[in-house]
């Protein structure tokens, strides 16, 4: 299964580059880490079927860390993980 991030500062309406990113099984073992490109994405992680975690370290002014956590359920699809950021929220959903 591939799995990929977006990662977007709605505040500026930008790219969040240089966010630290840890992909974590269910049980907390971190299966892959990295930071946001320039794009704000980050791309080519594998992940096998299960529940994992996503946490990306956003050191905001109220959320220090985001985690979101997801199910893999068919390992030959492709997942994306899109978060939008802002001072003092944040979203995400299933993307494409």
């Amino acid at each position: 299964m591939s799995l990929s991030t977006h990662v977007l500062d709605a505040a500026s309406g930008k790219p969040a580059w240089g966010v630290v990113v840890r992909l974590e099984s269910r049980d907390g073992t971190v299966l892959e880490s990295g930071k946001t490109d320039a794009d704000g994405r980050i791309t080519g992680w594998d992940a096998p079927v299960g529940v994992h975690r996503l946490v990306f370290e956003v050191e905001g002014p109220f959320y220090p860390e985001v985690a979101v956590t997801f199910r893999v359920t068919d390992a030959s699809e492709h997942y994306h993980v899109p978060l939008l950021l802002s001072p003092f929220a944040y979203s995400t959903y299933r993307g494409s």
